[in-house]
């Protein structure tokens, strides 16, 4: 399996042995916890039976100037366009009422989609409601879109990747497995979320590791390095979570999930910032265990403690830098958030000390702690375990 991989380095039988049976023992737990926390029940819907969603495409068109409401004064900003009314003829595409035209009022609002005839829409049918009032636009329909853009992440994926693409695609759908199949059911079903989070991040690391980097000893040592990281994450989240008393509940989506489910949203908090974590250790640990092999093989008699001191200035290089990425993709997945702290125009400790900024400094702090705890521990792992000298080896023929 590893005859499309870089040539890593073997390390010392016994430090290999040793390795092999860690992993080994990792692996039996980690089946054990997933058969015991596997969801024996599907969990209870909680969807309004009243209201449901299907699909339509939009014939005509029909646009007004919104009538002034009482005590409602004119755009007087020369920029400014008056509101725009309307309604739209919509035939429905699905659903029991297939085939019907319907007369829906245009959305309006921030962000309401805009709608244009031939558009594909979504459709929200409160069967409850009078029949003027029973049908809203509320999206586009997007699916062929999307797939049209996965088909072309897959492509150039395949195209610079060849087999170590595929495999890294056959990992992710590997990952979207056990999060869908097991973590979140498993949260769902009543299960501790921390708990499951482990368990799930642990067989992701596991079996994804192995599948997209090969059965070496390199890719061995990526693996414990990232489960010892993974720890140290769940430990410093519990203290800063316990420590800062931040409940989980963000939204509206959290105080539902408590409301309909009962789960438990500081452990759902938990969960998430282990699994957020997860996508850029392996990256970290990964890269630490191969530059370990490399160097090893480029001076063969460079012992475990110049290996380590030498990767280490390496990794601290690519730990600045994949700082810098978190802080940016964090920023960029809350740049609503921070535009609206900004015009609120608020004192900055009342700013920090919400609930939902807090939120996100505490993932960031605390996925960037264990983060950087990535480097030393994969790190010494690969320099204990380093061979002077001789090729890689599978771990089969270790």
């Amino acid at each position: 399996m590893g005859a499309g991989h870089a040539r890593h380095r073997g390390g010392t039988g016994r430090a290999s042995r040793a390795v092999m049976a860690v992993v080994g023992c990792l692996l039996a737990v980690v089946a054990l916890a997933m058969v015991l926390l596997w969801p024996q029940d599907s969990a209870p819907l909680t969807k309004d039976a009243s209201a449901r969603q299907v699909n339509g495409f939009v014939e005509e068109v029909s646009r007004r100037v919104c009538p002034l409401r009482p005590g409602q004064d004119a755009p007087t900003n020369p920029g400014q366009e008056p509101a725009r009314c309307g309604s739209a003829r919509v035939l429905l595409s699905s659903g029991q009422d297939r085939g019907k035209r319907v007369t829906v009022a245009l959305p309006s609002g921030a962000g309401a989609p805009q709608v244009e005839k031939d558009d594909a829409v979504v459709i929200a049918d409160s069967v409850d409601n009078p029949e003027e009032n029973r049908y809203a636009i509320v999206d586009h329909q997007r699916g062929r879109q999307l797939w049209v853009v996965f088909g072309a992440f897959v492509l150039t994926v395949l195209a610079f990747g060849r087999l170590r693409g595929l495999s890294s695609l056959l990992g992710l759908a590997l990952t979207f497995l056990v999060v869908l199949g097991f973590i979140v059911p498993a949260i769902l079903a009543g299960e501790p979320p921390l708990l499951v989070a482990i368990v799930g991040c642990a067989a992701i690391v596991l079996t994804v590791l192995f599948l997209t980097h090969g059965l070496t000893r390199t890719t061995t040592i990526a693996v414990l390095g990232t489960l010892s990281s993974l720890v140290i994450t769940g430990v410093l989240s519990l203290i800063a979570v316990e420590a800062t008393r931040l409940t989980g509940s963000n939204d509206e989506s959290t105080f539902l999930l408590g409301q309909h489910h009962g789960i438990d949203l500081r452990g759902l908090l938990l969960a998430g910032i282990m699994i957020g974590s997860l996508g850029v250790l392996d990256d970290v640990t990964v890269t630490q265990a191969v530059t370990v092999e490399e160097l090893a093989a480029a001076n063969p008699g460079y012992g475990p403690s110049r290996l380590y001191a030498a990767a280490t200035r390496i990794g601290r290089a690519h730990i600045a830098s994949v700082i810098n990425t978190i802080v940016l993709a964090y920023a960029g997945a809350s740049l609503p958030l921070l535009v609206l702290i900004v015009a609120l125009d608020d004192p900055v400790g009342q700013v920090v000390s919400d609930q939902l900024v807090a939120t996100e400094l505490v993932r960031s702090a605390v996925g960037t702690i264990g983060l950087v705890a990535a480097v030393p521990i994969t790190t010494l792992l690969a320099a204990w375990t380093a061979r002077r000298r001789g090729a890689a080896v599978p771990l089969e023929g270790l």
